[in-house]
């Protein structure tokens, strides 16, 4: 006879040493740590570098942002993102992550893809957690780390 907590799903562990954070150029680093692809999540962590910016971009589905470290804004807004900072955006929020302080840690839950715009907003190419889980293996591989066990699916 099964028992209940013989039947319930487990937990998932993943140590704060498990995967690897990889250069994404100019010492801002990504870590990936899920990416549910049916559902459009995709959870990364970043460490940026003061002056580091994303490209202008617009959600297709929420955000929820938390800095442990750092200092960061959007280019379009006053307030700034400090450690302890929570952020929601909404699907159809449109900005531009600017990095104001070395060593900013953010950690980010999103679903969906960011659409990047140029200056006029037209789409000039699509982010999401596919494209991103497939350069972090890649930027893993040629950085000599053996394939990091992202959680997928």
């Amino acid at each position: 006879m099964t028992t209940f907590a013989e039947a319930a799903p487990t937990a998932v562990h993943i140590g704060a040493d498990e995967l690897p954070f990889v250069e994404i150029g100019g010492g801002n680093l990504l870590k990936v740590i899920q990416v549910k692809e049916q559902e459009g999540l995709w959870i990364v962590e970043n460490v940026f570098q003061a002056g580091f910016e994303v490209q202008t971009h617009r959600h297709t589905g929420p955000v929820y942002g938390y800095t442990t470290a750092g200092a960061w804004k959007y280019k379009e807004y006053d307030y700034v993102n400090r450690a302890g900072s929570f952020l929601y955006e909404p699907a159809g929020s449109v900005h531009t992550l600017q990095c104001i302080e070395d060593d900013t840690r953010v950690w980010f839950q999103m679903y969906g893809a960011n659409l990047n715009l140029d200056a006029d907003g037209n789409v000039e190419s699509v982010t999401d957690g596919a494209g991103t889980l497939a350069a972090y293996y890649a930027l893993c591989e040629a950085a000599g780390l053996p394939r990091p066990n992202v959680l997928v699916g």
